[in-house]
């Protein structure tokens, strides 16, 4: 198996997604809900755990808050967004209060692998597009277990890798498509839930969504070019690469070497 190429420490990978993830330049090239599928996949996840009005629920990597205003106004719960960037969270709590959801929906600074949560406290736990960045993925999954009261639920939608086939050009990519580097096949997602104490409860694949998504970044990437290249090659972004590393990005998911999953879980009684 080839090594990660995440960046040489835990702290400089968190530091490296925090900073990526809340510019405005990931804004302009994934638009309002940062990973594939959209809303249309966070729905179907909200479907999948069966979420109930009333009930408290915790978006690990909340990022600007779609997917926790999307649930509070949707399915009625109460729910706390985390998320590593500062950035993020003002402008998710900003978000908040002008969709006057306030009330029910709250955004901290917190990092996955240590949770300023009590145990036992949530309901249900989603975690979109986050959980393959995370440097420590068992002490993450350690985490989301142990903040789940017993009978709780997780949801988990995530890209998943073959690495030993993963092509060249994905394996040292910039930072606006960095969170290919530790991604995982689907079968080491479940057993690092099963490891922290879960029982996984469906797998299910949505590779087109990823799919989808190269597409929209590779229509939104000239807008970039033109809007804010400095801002953009500061983080990592490669513009004479880019179109390599796009098809690069297709093909592997034609291959089934790229691809996306949604998974549930549940925290035994």
């Amino acid at each position: 198996m080839r090594a990660r190429p995440w960046p040489p420490s835990a702290a400089k990978a968190k530091a490296c997604c925090a900073a990526t993830y809340g510019s405005e330049v990931m804004a302009v090239l994934l638009g309002d809900s940062y990973h594939p599928g959209g809303l249309a996949l966070t729905r179907r996840l909200a479907d999948r755990l069966d979420l109930r009005a009333g009930e408290r629920v915790l978006d690990v990597a909340s990022g600007r808050g779609r997917t926790a205003l999307t649930l509070a106004a949707e399915y009625a719960v109460d729910i706390t967004g985390m998320d590593l960037s500062d950035a993020n969270v003002a402008l998710a709590t900003d978000a908040a209060q002008s969709a006057g959801l306030a009330d029910r929906v709250r955004f901290e600074v917190g990092d996955a692998e240590r949770l300023p949560v009590d145990a036992g406290s949530f309901d249900a736990v989603v975690c979109e597009c986050a959980f393959c960045t995370f440097p420590d993925k068992p002490t993450a999954a350690a985490e989301l277990a142990r903040v789940l009261r017993p009978g709780g639920r997780l949801g988990i939608t995530d890209v998943t890798v073959n690495p030993d086939r993963l092509p060249p050009e994905l394996t040292g990519l910039g930072a606006w498509i960095a969170c290919i580097a530790d991604a995982r096949p689907v079968d080491e997602y479940v057993a690092l839930l099963t490891d922290a104490g879960l029982q996984v409860t469906r797998t299910e694949r949505h590779d087109t969504t990823i799919a989808a998504m190269i597409d929209q970044i590779e229509a939104r990437l000239a807008v970039v070019r033109m809007t804010a290249r400095a801002r953009a090659e500061a983080l990592g972004v490669d513009f004479a690469r880019g179109p390599v590393v796009l098809a690069a990005a297709r093909a592997a998911v034609a291959d089934r070497v790229l691809g996306y999953a949604l998974l549930t879980a549940v925290k035994p009684r």
